[in-house]
């Protein structure tokens, strides 16, 4: 099955959003992917989501502009990243954004792949912790050197239009006829397909900043 086959159920922009390509030392060993190189997009992290929305998208994004910060012209390297959530793991989307970030990166909490071995070779456990002290909604770092950022997302930047906010509600409460949620699902990923075409790399939007974490 093709890529395009794969992904036809989906709106055509999924396939235009920015992709990550991530190396994982792990893969490579097992033989599951050639050098051990992975390409990751939007709709991966859709499928793990199981919907596509402005905080799915943001996640993705924030993760996407952080390992590129991080890295710059370096392939990232997938397992050797910690990620650090603002949020308590149940407050708000924490988990939802913390889920696509380990889909990304690797990094798990406590119920992570242990490693190999008695050196735990390639171990993703507790790579990713909760309610750390940083301005932004999650932090990354390399394991290797050290450095951090720290990423804040600011999706008011692309915001609903007059139409959502009027049709919203009925949506909401189980109001809407029939074409006004297919409506409803039409401006709900027209945000996205903005946030993801028109702003991913919009510094307004997604801000990463160095960050030196205790």
């Amino acid at each position: 099955m093709s890529m395009e086959t794969r992904d036809r159920p989906f709106p055509a922009f999924f396939g235009d959003a920015p992709s990550l390509t991530m190396r994982d030392p792990l893969a490579q060993f097992l033989g599951a992917a050639e050098q051990g190189l992975m390409e990751y997009r939007y709709a991966d992290a859709v499928r793990l989501a199981g919907h596509s929305c402005p905080t799915v998208a943001g996640a993705y994004l924030m993760v996407l502009n952080g390992l590129r910060a991080l890295y710059e012209d370096e392939l990232p390297v997938r397992g050797e990243i910690e990620v650090f959530m603002g949020d308590e793991r149940d407050s708000g989307v924490t988990g939802v954004i913390a889920s696509v970030a380990q889909l990304l990166t690797g990094a798990a909490a406590e119920t992570g792949f242990h490693g190999i071995g008695p050196a735990q070779r390639f171990s993703r456990q507790n790579l990713l912790s909760y309610a750390q002290p940083l301005q932004g909604v999650l932090g990354l770092r390399r394991k290797d050197t050290g450095r951090a950022v720290q990423v804040q997302l600011d999706a008011s930047v692309v915001p609903w239009g007059d139409e959502m906010k009027a049709l919203a509600p009925k949506a909401i409460t189980g109001q809407a006829s029939a074409p006004e949620l297919e409506r409803f699902g039409q401006l709900w990923q027209e945000r996205v397909r903005s946030m993801l075409l028109e702003h991913a790399g919009d510094a307004e939007m997604i801000a990463v900043s160095d960050w030196n974490p205790a």
